[in-house]
C-alpha cells in the first residue's frame, strides 16, 4: 500500500520544526556576527560580507523555506517536488554568484577550507535537493531522507561559516591590537 503525501510528510513534522526553528534562530545570530565585523575596522567591506557573510544568511533562510515547504499539508508530492527543485536551482545559482563574489573581493584571500564550506558543500547540498525533488515521484521515502540531509547540511554550513567569521575577527582583532 502506498502512503499519501500527508502520511509521508507528517512523519517528518518534528524534524522540520527543529530544523526550521534552528535555521530561523541562527539567522538572527548571523546578524550579531555581522555587527561584530562592522565594529572591527580594516576587515573588509561590503564585497567581503557579500562573499562570506550574506551566503550564511541565505543558507539558513533556504533551510527555513525547505522546512516550511516540508511542513505544509500537501495533498500530493508533485507541487512540493517543483518547489523543492526550484529552491535547489535558486541555491545553485546563488552559490555560483558567491563564487564570483569571493574571487572579486580583495580584502581576504580564501583558502581551501573557505572554498569547500562556502561553495562546494552548498553546491552539493542544492544539487542534492534538486535530485531529491526529481526522485520524490519514484522513491519518496529515500528522497525525503535526502531533503532532510540537505536541511541539516545547510545548517551545518551556516554554523561553520558563522563560527569561522567570528574566529577570524577575533584573531585579526587580537593581532591588530598587539601592533
Amino acid at each position: 500500500m502506498e502512503l499519501s503525501a500527508h502520511e509521508l510528510l507528517s512523519a517528518w513534522e518534528s524534524f522540520y520544526v527543529i530544523a526550521g526553528s534552528s535555521a530561523g534562530a541562527l539567522t538572527g545570530l548571523q546578524f550579531v556576527v555581522i555587527a561584530l565585523i562592522a565594529d572591527t575596522p580594516d576587515l573588509g567591506g561590503a564585497d567581503t560580507v557579500d562573499a562570506f557573510g550574506t551566503p550564511t544568511v541565505v543558507h539558513f533562510c533556504l533551510c527555513l523555506l525547505v522546512s516550511a515547504l516540508m511542513s505544509a499539508p500537501w495533498s500530493s508530492l508533485s507541487a512540493l517536488a517543483w518547489l523543492l527543485a526550484g529552491t535547489g536551482v535558486v541555491g545553485v545559482v546563488y552559490t555560483l554568484i558567491v563564487i564570483l563574489r569571493a574571487r572579486r573581493q580583495t580584502a581576504y584571500q580564501p583558502v581551501a577550507e573557505d572554498w569547500i564550506w562556502h561553495t562546494i558543500l552548498p553546491l552539493i547540498g542544492y544539487g542534492t535537493l534538486i535530485g531529491a525533488a526529481v526522485g520524490l515521484a519514484r522513491a519518496a521515502v529515500a528522497a525525503l531522507f535526502l531533503v532532510g540531509g540537505v536541511a541539516l547540511l545547510l545548517i551545518f554550513i551556516g554554523i561553520h561559516n558563522a563560527w569561522d567569521a567570528v574566529a577570524f575577527v577575533a584573531v585579526q582583532h587580537r593581532a591588530k591590537s598587539r601592533e
